[in-house]
């Protein structure tokens, strides 16, 4: 039984214990060190430390008997087992038992300990630094605020106000300025001008410009003019009527080589002539009825439909020759090009050596000197006239009278065609401006430049004006840090004349790339080639922008345009986009000429401009300026809305509207329609009417609208469509009527001359 003093509390037993533990330890390994004050001093606030972590509730009744058991036990042993002496046993006895020791130092003052005082003052200091830093984060925090004021959750409602600082800028004599100067160019290659274009448009801010070249087989004029002679008089002809002759062939020169059908067949073909006025299946069939056209040049009226169908039905019935002009019935009464000729392509688009592949360093080149089996060759008017027998003077008390071959009448003529194929290189201009949400998203803007000759007068410098004028309003935009969400593409294409090559080019090279990201094509082909209508067209999604373009446009002017937006085929270099790879498209431009069934097809001619024709036709600039804004309009509101502003409902009604009128004979057809309407009315209200609501707006959800948005032209590509023909519904609806009428009521077999001819435009109809 072990014996506690009740006085001190402590163990006899114990302090024996402890005593002779610590001789042993200093007669094994005495060092002077442990004999040290302040080494003692150590041990004893080491001692205190642990004395006070284990003076805790539970350790008053603290059992000693094991310990002393077990050093007994083991007193005799040489290596010392110290475990029975540690604080854990008996804390406070041990610190009673040294102070009781003779060797005790008693006058030792104990002080505060060191490690509480550490860390008390460890602790004031952290705090005091993180009230500091917090009251200064604070202060940085409210001045910040007070500079630079949160942006607003949402920048739809800043929006018409930023395309009225940018469209402000646009001003017609800063067009005209920049029209003149592009008129300074002297008469070069399609690269120079390029070039120069490019380095203008870096002058005024838009850094990332690159050009882009292509080696494509281009058609050029010969040495000398077409002519046309008459066999039975021996009379020649030029394709302007003037007759051949030294004097004219010097005057005019640049005109008379320039009057040709690019890519037509060439040599000499000398045969009878038969007028097949606008070359309709309902033309050929009448004509064929009389007589056996195989080999004969027709006398064809453009309009009506695309030149290239229309040689298509014309080269299937057997005909070896074409010469083109154009009624001046069909032409305004402002417009007098009577004695003028003027320049076809016949180039579907692309350069003619690579169809359907970019012409690129390794691509395979097919040798396609010409692109039809008919010598084709554009006439004037007057010498159509000639040619028919008729008077000069057609108009009759404020009545024109369409020009028609006599009921009786027979010409031979003789037409010889020269021109040379050669590869010459043409240029695209390209600049980027960068969107800052959805940079891989691209808003298309195309120009044309002069293509190696300067035969459209300029044209070309109205529209590079323009585009130029449109990209200093942004890039002054640009530099006060405002960005595009969407990137604009803009670009001045070369080779328009010869079939819209540069373009087709391009976007071959790109397809891929194309296909995914263009969400618009924003055309400026041509913008004023008159003074008395504003023509806007566009896809059946854009119809509904371009409407409320010209209304903005409204407002700020007291002249509204107020014009109706056609959806008829657009001409240019929109031509791939809208076509191959289903991009909507719009374009603004002014005319002459009111869009009708018959005219509709009349831009294909080029004809021959004087240089001062557009400050004719447009003195102020005053046209260019509202046609830079209304383009200017429409891109903004492309590249910057969060949802895409296009009617999926305009699409539906077309479809619908282009079946109007037809004799469809499938009824499921027009069941398709139905739904289709019915479907898309249903995407309006319950997709894109909480798309254009902030509150109810998910990005993610607008990710994926506008991607289906982006995809609805390509639901409605027409692939093998007639040559010059692609997603015009009208025009291929119409076509399909006249066939069926013409099927309904053929002429007798024994009337028919030339069947197979016949044959063949029928097929080539039904495909």
């Amino acid at each position: 039984m072990i014996t506690v003093n009740l006085s001190t509390g402590e163990n006899p037993d114990k302090k024996m214990a402890y005593h002779k533990v610590n001789a042993d330890q200093r007669a094994q390994g005495h060092s002077p060190y442990l004999d040290n004050d302040e080494l003692q001093a150590t041990a004893l606030e080491l001692e205190w430390d642990m004395e006070k972590e284990l003076e805790e509730p539970g350790f008053d009744h603290f059992r000693l008997d094991g310990a002393v058991q077990h050093h007994l036990g083991n007193s005799q042993s040489p290596d010392l087992d110290l475990e029975p002496i540690q604080p854990s046993s008996s804390p406070k006895g041990r610190f009673q038992r040294l102070q009781e020791d003779p060797d005790y130092i008693s006058h030792y003052t104990r002080q505060a300990p060191k490690s509480n005082r550490w860390n008390f003052f460890q602790i004031l200091k952290v705090f005091c630094t993180a009230l500091i830093l917090f009251i200064f984060g604070i202060l940085i925090g409210y001045y910040a605020r007070k500079k630079c004021p949160s942006p607003s959750p949402s920048q739809e409602p800043n929006n018409a106000h930023i395309y009225h600082e940018i469209l402000k800028e646009i001003k017609a004599e800063h067009i005209q300025q920049i029209y003149r100067d592009l008129l300074q160019f002297p008469r070069e290659d399609d690269v120079d001008i390029a070039m120069k274009i490019l380095l203008q448009w870096r002058s005024q801010g838009l850094e990332d410009v690159q050009l882009v070249n292509y080696s494509v087989l281009l058609d050029l004029p010969g040495s000398s003019s077409n002519t046309v002679t008459l066999k039975n008089s021996g009379e020649c002809f030029y394709p302007s009527g003037q007759q051949c002759n030294t004097e004219t062939k010097t005057l005019h020169s640049r005109d008379l080589l320039y009057s040709y059908a690019a890519y037509s067949a060439k040599g000499t073909l000398e045969a009878e002539l038969v007028d097949v006025q606008y070359g309709t299946v309902a033309d050929l069939i009448r004509i064929q009825a009389i007589t056996n056209v195989t080999k004969k040049i027709a006398l064809l009226k453009l309009g009506q439909s695309p030149l290239l169908y229309k040689l298509s039905l014309l080269e299937d019935a057997g005909f070896g020759g074409v010469l083109l002009y154009v009624d001046p019935c069909d032409l305004p009464k402002t417009t007098d090009l009577t004695d003028k000729a003027f320049m076809v392509s016949l180039n579907g688009g692309g350069d003619p050596s690579t169809p359907g592949y970019a012409s690129i360093d390794g691509s395979y080149r097919q040798n396609r000197l010409n692109l039809t089996t008919l010598l084709v060759q554009p006439i004037s008017a007057v010498l159509a006239k000639k040619l028919i027998s008729l008077p000069d003077n057609t108009v009759q008390k404020d009545r024109c009278i369409p020009l028609q071959w006599p009921a009786s009448g027979k010409k031979i003529i003789s037409l010889n065609i020269q021109s040379v194929t050669t590869y010459k290189t043409i240029s695209n201009v390209i600049g980027y401006l960068k969107g800052a949400i959805f940079p891989d998203r691209y808003v298309i803007v195309g120009s044309h430049h002069n293509s190696l000759n300067t035969y459209s007068g300029q044209e070309w410098a109205s529209s590079t004006a323009v585009i130029t004028a449109f990209i200093q309003a942004l890039t002054m935009k640009v530099k006060k840090g405002w960005r595009p969400d969407r990137t604009i593409v803009l670009c001045s294409w070369g080779g328009t004349l010869f079939g819209n090559i540069g373009s087709y080019e391009w976007a071959e090279d790109l397809k891929r790339v194309l296909q995914r990201n263009v969400v618009a094509y924003i055309s400026l082909h041509n913008p004023v080639t008159g003074n008395s209508t504003l023509h806007p067209v566009a896809s059946p999604s854009l119809q509904q922008l371009a409407t409320e373009s010209q209304s903005f446009q409204c407002v700020e002017k007291t002249r509204c345009p107020g014009s109706n937006v056609s959806s008829v085929q657009i001409q240019g270099d929109s031509d791939y986009f809208i076509n191959h790879l289903g991009v909507p498209v719009t374009q603004f431009s002014y005319e002459n000429i009111k869009t009708s069934e018959n005219s509709s097809f009349l831009s294909e001619a080029l004809f021959p401009v004087h240089t001062t024709k557009t400050e004719e036709l447009d003195p102020s600039f005053s046209l260019h300026e509202t046609i830079a804004k209304l383009t200017g309009q429409v891109t903004l509101q492309i590249a910057n809305e969060p949802v895409l502003p296009f009617n999926a409902l305009d699409i539906a009604l077309e479809v619908q509207n282009s079946l109007k009128g037809d004799e469809v004979d499938i009824p499921q057809l027009l069941a398709v329609a139905s739904r289709l309407r019915d479907t898309a009315e249903l995407f309006q209200s319950d997709e894109m009417r909480p798309a254009n609501d902030p509150k109810e707006r998910a990005p993610i959800r607008v990710r994926m609208l506008n991607d289906v948005l982006q995809s609805l032209e390509k639901s409605f590509l027409i692939h093998r469509t007639p040559p010059g023909l692609y997603r015009q519904h009208k025009h291929l609806t119409k076509m399909k009527h006249a066939t069926k009428k013409c099927q309904q009521q053929p002429p007798p077999l024994e009337k028919r001359k030339d069947y197979s001819g016949y044959k063949g435009v029928k097929e080539k109809e039904d495909s």
